[in-house]
């Protein structure tokens, strides 16, 4: 019983480990520049100070050049944050929407990210009704979004510990009370540790392969075939969020609305999130 068990630990705790690596692999890519944009040093604090500094004075497009440079040197979701705001003062609701979706898929769990995004979502013109959802599919999401990349995995990773202990206390501790607690602990732990994981490795997706994007032109035509002369299907305008379904071609992608609806787009006219 004792050898079953720690096979169990050490299997599962190779694929941990390797999810880790996998996490590690996603910050080094995506969110290397985070913890640097947050310990900006003294001339990058300045340069930040000056964005801000333009936003609460209204000097709206200084802020945008502002913040804009300092994505050049990485993601981040407050600068994405400060700079949908600038765009929204500004009036560009297009690319307010663009920037808040970008700084929520890095925070996920940012009410005020969501709470803006919302705003700047009702000012836009096209209102369309998606196409109802399994209740445990949205629970599921909503649970998911719930906490960050990072969070996720520390939290897996301190189960896992704790997971172990509980074991060690049912293979060593002697009291069947104890055996008993440290066996269901362990289990309950473990089961925890890989959920976790799977979050994790979930937001990791989500960050690497960005699927949707924002209609930037004020209204565009969606055809049924990639090309100008295809039938027109419906109309678009800025600001509304698609699904890229194809996006193989260079100068055309075919997007799908949350209704249900496809189409091909020109390239152009839509921006990755």
């Amino acid at each position: 019983m004792k050898k079953i068990f720690f096979i169990m630990v050490i299997l599962l705790f190779s694929e941990f480990v390797w999810g880790q690596e996998n996490r590690d692999t996603v910050q080094s890519d995506t969110l290397s520049v985070i913890q640097d944009v947050i310990d900006l040093n003294n001339n990058e604090a300045a340069t930040k100070g000056m964005g801000d500094s333009a936003y609460i004075k209204g000097d709206y497009l200084t802020a945008i050049q502002v913040y804009e440079s300092l994505l050049q040197q990485g993601e981040s979701a407050e600068i994405y944050y400060n700079l949908g705001n600038s765009y929204y003062k500004s009036g560009d609701i297009a690319h307010a929407i663009l920037n808040y979706e970008r700084a929520l898929l890095l925070q996920p769990e940012n009410g005020d990210i969501r709470a803006n995004l919302k705003i700047a979502n009702a000012k836009t013109i096209d209102k369309i009704t998606p196409i109802p959802e399994i209740f445990f599919i949205t629970w599921i999401k909503s649970l998911i979004n719930s906490l960050n990349i990072d969070t996720w995995a520390k939290l897996g990773i301190i189960s896992f510990m704790l997971c172990l202990i509980g074991l060690g206390t049912f293979l060593y501790i002697k009291a069947i009370k104890w055996k008993k607690v440290g066996f269901i602990g362990g289990i309950t732990l473990l089961i925890f540790a890989m959920i976790c994981n799977i979050f994790a490795f979930q937001q990791k997706k989500n960050i690497m392969v960005r699927n949707n994007a924002i209609v930037l032109s004020p209204s565009i035509t969606v055809r049924s075939t990639p090309s100008e002369n295809g039938t027109s299907l419906f109309i678009l305008h800025e600001g509304h969020k698609v699904e890229i379904k194809d996006g193989s071609m260079q100068e055309w992608k075919e997007i799908r609305l949350k209704d249900g609806k496809v189409g091909w787009l020109p390239a152009s006219s839509i921006e990755i999130i």
